[in-house]
């Protein structure tokens, strides 16, 4: 972006600054790989036991819904939320600052976060509610005041997820975009910041079900076309393969900066930037993706927590593999001329299969970050209701809507760097009451689990029986789960 203006005063952004130098430089990066090595445990590697049956999973997940949202449209969802700016700016930008070893910490922020978002999304399905259009609501809100009993903490991590998802992320999203197709296009920020409002309109206000039917259409088709692309990187530049992914590991451990007396914060730079920019990427533990999972009509809450890890699984290990693959495999590391965040991956990309690659960037940051502020917004919408209650909501709801279009369009023109610090602060007080949330109610988590595990190995389709779970009597509502 040619020009680009903070909209946030400077001691605010100190606070900023100063809160993430708290969360992300010591609290949430153990608390996120300490609780996803809990979960594995507990589970006994649920994500690698079972990873061939989430694919059978997958295969039949848009059965079943009888008129409300399908498991596979629960999920493509929580992808489209998912697979956005953290995917192609967010791989750039921990490359610039942490180099190529943060790659391989969003590898296993991603692999032990599949059990967290097993978790999580196990405890949205088991708490979630009826709503008036044959779908469900739920998520941490629910699963907190319900299992917890604590409706401040709820009301709490709703706030900040509002304040994140509506506001914070979105700006994000536009700003990624505006900055794509000012680069290959030479589109004005303002004009790409309206079209954008624009666009969303209709969709917002047309409900949940057109916001899942709009992922359902478009976040297969981008990511299979931006997967066939980086296979194409990656096979022109075969030879170099071995050696890229030397350089992840060497740096990821600090090896090429060992001689330099600087290891240890070589080290904790590429944990800091792989673990922050792979969980705002693949949301895992961060509380987003339950109110999505909420949503799906299944038999048993663990199948959508089963489907809901293959989400993670495609977002950081295909998708953010795939973007790291054509930054680092092209050659101009380092050579970005200032470049910011979606702009480096747009470089790359021209210089391994010509100018149109930097327009193809445009085109799939602007498929990929639409879809992720449709649902975003979604998100946002659910957290409200829960506060206000359905009878309340519709007035704060069409009051939130224009403050989501707002931030959308403030986002086309801001700078990116402040907007990256403040949704990095929001994500992580989400992450953190989430986190403390799901490692309270993981008991509960487990034995759904086992009696999931324990019909399946009997050859039966499992079904939830609530009333099997004292601590679930009168707490949800056992007319949702059918004999």
């Amino acid at each position: 972006m040619s020009e680009t203006t903070s909209i946030i005063p400077a001691p605010i952004l100190a606070l900023i600054d100063a809160g993430n130098g708290l969360l992300w430089g010591s609290v949430l990066i153990y608390l996120l790989i300490g609780a996803g090595l809990f979960f594995t445990v507990m589970t006994k590697g649920i994500q690698f036991r079972y990873f061939g049956h989430m694919w059978k999973l997958l295969a039949t997940s848009r059965q079943g819904s009888e008129g409300g949202i399908s498991s596979f449209q629960a999920l493509a969802t929580s992808l489209a939320a998912r697979v956005g700016t953290g995917n192609l700016a967010g791989v750039a930008v921990a490359i610039s600052l942490g180099g190529p070893g943060a790659i391989f910490w969003m590898w296993m922020t991603a692999l032990v976060g599949m059990s967290t978002s097993f978790i999580e999304s196990t405890l949205a399905q088991a708490y979630k509610v009826s709503h008036d259009d044959n779908t469900f609501r739920g998520g941490p809100a629910y699963y907190i005041e319900k299992g917890l009993g604590q409706r401040w903490m709820a009301i709490l991590f709703s706030v900040c997820l509002i304040i994140a998802f509506g506001l914070a992320f979105n700006s994000v999203q536009s700003n990624s975009i505006a900055l794509a197709m000012e680069q290959a296009f030479s589109v004005p920020p303002w004009i790409m910041g309206m079209v954008l409002v624009v666009v969303m309109v209709p969709i917002i206000f047309g409900g949940m079900k057109r916001i899942t039917r709009t992922a359902e259409l478009i976040v297969p088709l981008m990511a299979l076309l931006y997967l066939l692309l980086a296979i194409f990187v990656v096979a022109i530049n075969i030879t170099e393969l071995p050696a890229a992914l030397g350089t992840i590991f060497r740096s990821a451990f600090g090896l090429e900066q060992a001689a330099g007396g600087a290891l240890g914060y070589t080290i904790a730079q590429a944990m800091m930037n792989g673990i922050k920019r792979g969980l705002f990427s693949n949301e895992a533990g961060m509380g987003s993706a339950p109110n999505a999972a909420a949503m799906a009509t299944t038999k048993h809450p663990a199948s959508q927590g089963f489907v809901q890890m293959l989400g993670v699984f495609i977002d950081t290990l295909v998708i953010c593999t795939a973007t790291a693959a054509i930054i680092i495999m092209s050659g101009t590391l380092g050579n970005d001329g200032g470049n910011d965040g979606i702009q480096i991956t747009q470089a790359a990309l021209s210089s391994q299969v010509g100018s149109w690659g930097g327009g193809f960037v445009a085109i799939a940051i602007l498929l990929f970050a639409f879809t992720s502020l449709v649902a975003n917004y979604s998100y946002g919408e659910s957290n409200i209701e829960y506060i206000a209650g359905k009878k309340n909501a519709k007035a704060v709801i069409m009051v939130y809507r224009f403050a989501v279009l707002g931030m959308v369009m403030l986002g086309a023109v801001a700078s990116l760097k402040n907007i990256w610090n403040f949704a990095d602060l929001s994500m992580g007080a989400m992450a953190l009451i989430n986190l403390i949330a799901i490692l309270l109610l993981s008991p509960l988590a487990f034995r759904i689990f086992k009696d999931y595990d324990r019909q399946h190995k009997a050859g039966k389709e499992p079904t939830f029986d609530p009333e099997q779970f004292p601590e679930l009597k009168g707490k949800v509502d056992a007319s949702i789960w059918k004999k």
